[in-house]
């Protein structure tokens, strides 16, 4: 009888690096210009949909 084995492919690329160092960047970004606590982790959770903020303004210059 064969044994047969789920073999999980991982392909992880570049952009999670790009990714993760946009994410630094934002929250340095958004948590610098807090003015208290609890703006700072406003600033947190807005660092963590950055990409969402992006294509918002993306898509609003382009006017679609």
């Amino acid at each position: 009888m064969r044994e047969y084995y789920n073999k999980a492919v991982i392909n992880q690329s570049s952009s999670s690096a790009g990714y993760f160092v946009g994410f630094i960047g934002a929250a340095v970004y958004f948590i610098q210009h807090a003015v208290g606590f609890w703006a700072g982790v406003l600033g947190f959770l807005k660092a963590c949909v950055w990409p969402a903020f992006v294509v918002y303004y993306i898509l609003e210059y382009l006017k679609l």
